[in-house]
């Protein structure tokens, strides 16, 4: 893939990680130490094509192959911000993509907890598995290829769930599998344009926070579009 026009491109990918976090953290998108720190460790430019290595710490999303998308640095940083990952804690993601945004998450449960990462398309599976095992990732992520939509039941229950993809409600599996205590973020809304959620379960009672708007690819599958 060539490069594009209008781009600043690097070839310092740590200096380039580092000023990429130290502008989120002026921004206001992360507050949290060990989410700067695992954003400094993972490194963004392993999970794009290569012919986009040199924008990987635009703060942009990036076309990652299939119609799909690697988010955007800040939209990582608030999902993993508002989810509260901590060491011991079972994940699951919905639309893995890339792997990027797994790997964060795993840095931030590690050593004791583990991210299990849905992706629908094969060619992106794959190459998310190829992703996690270059960058060492491969103990605490794993990767399935199946209909995100649905969750991962076998696995359930999660204690935390976040959605990398835009559905037309919060799905009712993915509800479910969710922990009583647990936390879930997931973008609602229409195929375009959705509201960030993220839901709290405590017992049988969901209750939901808007979290501002945002613009993810749609969530396809049963439960989705």
């Amino acid at each position: 893939m060539p490069p594009r026009s209008g781009f600043i491109f690097v070839t310092d990918f740590s200096k380039a990680r580092s000023e990429l976090v130290s502008n989120l953290l002026k921004r206001g998108y992360v507050s949290k130490p060990e989410v700067a720190a695992a954003l400094r460790k993972v490194p963004r430019e392993e999970f794009v094509p290569g012919g986009l290595r040199g924008e990987a710490y635009v703060d942009t999303p990036l076309p990652i192959g299939s119609g799909q998308t690697i988010s955007a640095p800040h939209m990582v940083a608030m999902m993993s911000e508002a989810l509260d990952l901590r060491p011991g804690h079972k994940v699951l993601e919905v639309g893995g993509g890339s792997g990027y945004h797994a790997a964060v998450a795993a840095e931030l449960v590690s050593p004791e907890g583990h991210v299990f990462t849905v992706e629908r398309i094969e060619e992106l599976a794959e190459s998310a598995r190829e992703n996690i095992s270059r960058t060492g990732y491969s103990g605490s992520v794993t990767v399935v290829l199946s209909d995100g939509s649905i969750g991962l039941p076998e696995e359930a229950p999660f204690d935390r769930i976040f959605v990398a993809c835009g559905a037309p409600s919060v799905p009712g599996p993915l509800k479910a599998q969710l922990k009583d205590g647990g936390v879930m973020i997931v973008p609602v809304g229409g195929r375009m344009f959705q509201e960030l959620v993220k839901v709290e379960r405590k017992g049988d009672d969901y209750r939901t926070h808007d979290l501002g708007g945002c613009v993810f690819v749609p969530l396809i599958g049963e439960h989705g579009y």
